[in-house]
């Protein structure tokens, strides 16, 4: 009985382990594109400022 509760409680820790990452993996390449978007927009503001 303890076993199967056991054994129960360790599918669901590792299934919400699972999913958090995969979750947290679409969450920092979301960031990663914001952040080269935020780049890439800086860089052609200075190309367009540029004085010589």
């Amino acid at each position: 009985m303890i076993n199967k509760i056991l054994t129960s409680l360790l599918a669901a820790l590792f299934m919400a382990g699972l999913f958090g990452t995969v979750a947290g993996c679409n969450t920092v390449e979301g960031a990663g594109k914001d952040i080269q978007a935020g780049g890439t927009a800086i860089k052609d503001e200075a190309r367009e400022n540029k004085k010589y």
